[in-house]
């Protein structure tokens, strides 16, 4: 095999896409789940602290985080499909982007009168932080079975 062959039939890496089953929307979704679980606990705690403000907060900030995990596997997951190239870029932007829709949403929020900031801000902080640490038990560390752990039978 000539020089010349081996390089028509050289693929690079970068153009590659990735077919199979997408795990990230699984761990997202199982994520999603667990939030939709401590949801009513956080809009509790929330409640006490703030009052009716505290409550809408927390829920409306649970809400982001919940987009904000769902927009992020489904950015990497549609990027995939296409190329590992684009999806390595749709990771470092989407994740600029999506910082950019945190600081948006709350924005536009921020003089509304059933608001109360300080909920508003604990509520995202401890929900993405508690889901991803929750999450690290779940998650299969292995290239065997990426993503979630595979349950025991």
């Amino acid at each position: 095999m000539t020089v010349a062959e081996k390089h028509s039939q050289h693929v690079d890496p970068v153009m590659i896409r990735f077919d199979g089953p997408a795990p990230e929307v699984g761990v997202s979704n199982d994520m999603i789940k667990r939030g939709l679980l401590v949801a009513p606990l956080l809009i509790a705690v929330c409640t006490v602290i703030w009052g009716a403000d505290g409550a809408w907060s927390s829920a409306y900030g649970i809400a982001i985080v919940l987009a904000n995990f769902a927009l992020a596997a489904g950015l990497i997951a549609g990027a995939a499909r296409i190329s590992l190239g684009l999806m390595m870029a749709a990771t470092l932007f989407g994740y600029l982007i999506r910082l950019g829709l945190i600081f948006l949403a709350v924005f536009l929020v921020k003089d509304a009168s059933w608001i109360s900031l300080p909920a508003l801000g604990s509520t995202i902080i401890v929900t993405h932080l508690g889901l991803l640490f929750w999450e690290m038990k779940f998650v299969a560390l292995s290239l065997a079975h990426p993503g979630l752990k595979p349950d025991r039978a």
